[in-house]
């Protein structure tokens, strides 16, 4: 019975393995530019920091979640005048019957394109969901985080898993490091998800999630490259 590596694999596997590994790669590429134009505009300026971080599970308690999202992330999306008469109507209450004169049109033009009812997120047709949003910026929500985390945990161990077992054909390292490399991204996985719930109650934790974020990075460069090199470069011995 021959070994299950790489170099006792027929073309055709080969090619299936490689396909799935660019198209992961690609999506871990999209994932991360995601990110950067997410959580890493949190604080208003480009790039992830742990300012980000602490004002995405955290909050920025100096102000509400609308104003933080309108001088962060959402900067690009309003104008300076639309942003203005937002932030302003905030803060002087976030009053119902002002919001209808005011700032409503905003919302209705440049908002609920992506805030409604089937988005999954924060739906701002409903006013009352305006008015928590216009409250102290606690960061994310329990009910946020509890369906973020189970999709996370869900879809990224199950990427994980096909990429680990395309990795297992490899014959670079010896057994305990390659054992070590196919666990990392699950136990970065879990470090990264639990602290996002630590950062929730306090933001000393946020770095926490720059440790679990890039011990899933390395470990899936890693894989990625030395599979890729032993299908396709590598000469057999």
């Amino acid at each position: 019975m021959k070994d299950w590596t790489f170099g006792n694999i027929n073309t055709p596997l080969k090619v299936l393995f490689s396909s799935y590994l660019i198209v992961v790669g690609i999506g871990y590429m999209m994932a991360f530019t995601q990110i950067l134009f997410t959580h890493g505009m949190a604080d208003g300026k480009i790039g992830l920091s742990v300012d980000d971080i602490v004002y995405s599970y955290y909050g920025n308690r100096n102000g509400s979640m609308i104003e933080n999202k309108l001088n962060g992330s959402m900067k690009e999306n309003a104008s300076e005048e639309e942003r203005f008469k937002i932030i302003k109507w905030v803060r002087e209450g976030a009053d119902e019957s002002s919001f209808n004169t005011t700032v409503k049109p905003i919302f209705d033009n440049t908002c609920i394109m992506c805030h409604n009812a089937e988005s999954g997120l924060v739906d701002f047709t409903i006013f009352e969901n305006i008015k928590k949003a216009s409250a102290t910026d606690s960061g994310a929500s329990f009910a946020v985080l509890t369906r973020v985390s189970h999709i996370h945990l869900f879809g990224i161990a199950f990427i994980f898993m096909f990429v680990g077992l395309i990795f297992s054909f490899s014959t670079t390292g010896p057994t305990w490091l390659k054992a070590t490399a196919i666990a990392m991204p699950y136990v970065s996985q879990v470090l990264d998800i639990a602290s996002w719930w630590l950062t929730k109650f306090d933001p000393m934790f946020a770095w926490l999630v720059l440790f679990g974020g890039t011990g899933m990075a390395i470990a899936f460069a890693f894989m990625w490259i030395v599979s890729m090199y032993e299908m396709w470069i590598k000469k057999p011995s």
